[in-house]
Protein backbone atom coordinates (compact mmCIF):
# COMPACT_ATOMS: atom_id res chain seq x y z
CA UNK A 1 0.00 0.00 0.00
CA UNK A 2 0.95 3.22 -0.86
CA UNK A 3 1.79 6.01 1.87
CA UNK A 4 -1.23 8.69 2.09
CA UNK A 5 -0.46 11.49 -0.39
CA UNK A 6 2.41 9.95 -2.95
CA UNK A 7 0.97 9.98 -5.82
CA UNK A 8 1.36 6.32 -8.07
CA UNK A 9 3.77 6.81 -11.29
CA UNK A 10 2.22 7.71 -14.65
CA UNK A 11 3.43 5.36 -17.28
CA UNK A 12 4.87 7.99 -19.74
CA UNK A 13 6.24 7.53 -23.52
CA UNK A 14 9.82 8.00 -24.59
CA UNK A 15 8.27 11.11 -26.82
CA UNK A 16 6.16 12.29 -24.05
CA UNK A 17 8.86 12.46 -22.17
CA UNK A 18 11.19 14.64 -24.49
CA UNK A 19 8.32 16.70 -25.36
CA UNK A 20 8.07 18.05 -22.02
CA UNK A 21 11.70 18.34 -21.24
CA UNK A 22 12.27 20.19 -24.61
CA UNK A 23 9.06 22.74 -23.15
CA UNK A 24 11.17 22.81 -19.52
CA UNK A 25 14.44 23.99 -21.98
CA UNK A 26 12.58 26.43 -23.96
CA UNK A 27 10.58 27.90 -21.24
CA UNK A 28 13.82 27.98 -18.75
CA UNK A 29 15.80 29.53 -21.57
CA UNK A 30 13.28 32.07 -22.22
CA UNK A 31 13.18 33.22 -19.12
CA UNK A 32 16.22 33.89 -19.04
CA UNK A 33 17.53 35.35 -21.86
CA UNK A 34 14.38 36.94 -23.30
CA UNK A 35 12.92 38.58 -20.17
CA UNK A 36 16.17 40.47 -18.99
CA UNK A 37 16.81 41.39 -22.89
CA UNK A 38 13.28 43.19 -22.76
CA UNK A 39 14.10 45.13 -19.02
CA UNK A 40 16.89 46.14 -20.31
CA UNK A 41 15.86 47.49 -23.46
CA UNK A 42 13.40 49.45 -21.59
CA UNK A 43 16.00 50.94 -19.34
CA UNK A 44 18.01 51.94 -22.65
CA UNK A 45 15.11 53.37 -23.63
CA UNK A 46 15.00 55.60 -21.20
CA UNK A 47 18.90 55.95 -19.83
CA UNK A 48 20.52 56.34 -23.63
CA UNK A 49 18.41 59.61 -24.73
CA UNK A 50 19.03 60.47 -20.58
CA UNK A 51 22.95 60.24 -20.74
CA UNK A 52 22.87 62.08 -24.10
CA UNK A 53 20.67 65.25 -22.48
CA UNK A 54 22.71 65.19 -20.03
CA UNK A 55 26.36 65.46 -21.42
CA UNK A 56 25.11 67.96 -23.90
CA UNK A 57 24.13 69.95 -21.04
CA UNK A 58 27.13 69.68 -19.40
CA UNK A 59 28.92 70.56 -22.29
CA UNK A 60 26.69 73.64 -22.94
CA UNK A 61 26.62 75.17 -19.32
CA UNK A 62 30.57 74.13 -19.39
CA UNK A 63 30.87 76.58 -22.11
CA UNK A 64 28.31 78.84 -21.17
CA UNK A 65 29.70 79.63 -17.59
CA UNK A 66 33.64 79.94 -19.32
CA UNK A 67 32.45 82.39 -21.96
CA UNK A 68 30.17 84.51 -19.32
CA UNK A 69 33.10 84.79 -17.25
CA UNK A 70 35.65 86.05 -20.00
CA UNK A 71 33.03 88.14 -21.25
CA UNK A 72 31.57 90.02 -18.24
CA UNK A 73 34.93 90.09 -16.20
CA UNK A 74 36.47 92.44 -18.56
CA UNK A 75 39.99 92.87 -17.83
CA UNK A 76 39.73 91.51 -14.23
CA UNK A 77 40.94 88.04 -15.47
CA UNK A 78 42.87 88.51 -18.71
CA UNK A 79 46.86 88.17 -18.76
CA UNK A 80 48.43 86.36 -15.92
CA UNK A 81 44.35 85.71 -14.63
CA UNK A 82 43.25 84.11 -18.32
CA UNK A 83 43.18 80.29 -16.57
CA UNK A 84 40.46 81.28 -14.15
CA UNK A 85 37.45 81.14 -16.14
CA UNK A 86 38.57 77.74 -17.92
CA UNK A 87 38.96 76.75 -14.05
CA UNK A 88 35.19 77.82 -13.28
CA UNK A 89 33.94 75.87 -16.35
CA UNK A 90 36.51 72.45 -15.35
CA UNK A 91 35.23 72.84 -11.80
CA UNK A 92 31.28 72.87 -13.19
CA UNK A 93 31.41 70.04 -15.48
CA UNK A 94 33.06 68.15 -12.33
CA UNK A 95 30.52 68.89 -10.15
CA UNK A 96 27.94 67.59 -12.35
CA UNK A 97 29.32 64.54 -13.19
CA UNK A 98 30.16 63.78 -9.45
CA UNK A 99 26.12 64.64 -8.88
CA UNK A 100 25.62 62.20 -11.58
CA UNK A 101 27.79 59.52 -10.65
CA UNK A 102 26.74 59.66 -7.01
CA UNK A 103 22.93 59.27 -8.46
CA UNK A 104 23.99 56.15 -10.36
CA UNK A 105 25.15 54.52 -7.33
CA UNK A 106 22.48 55.49 -4.98
CA UNK A 107 20.42 52.28 -4.81
CA UNK A 108 16.79 52.88 -5.89
CA UNK A 109 14.26 53.71 -3.85
CA UNK A 110 11.74 50.55 -4.56
CA UNK A 111 14.07 48.26 -6.69
CA UNK A 112 10.90 45.66 -6.53
CA UNK A 113 9.05 48.00 -8.68
CA UNK A 114 11.52 47.56 -11.28
CA UNK A 115 11.82 43.92 -11.60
Amino acid sequence: MAPTGATTPSSKSTGEILTDLWELIRDYAKQETIDPLRSIGRFLMWGLPGAILLTLGLLFGSLAILRGLQTETGAHLTGSWDYVPHIGALLFAALGAGLSAMAIKRPFKNSEAIR
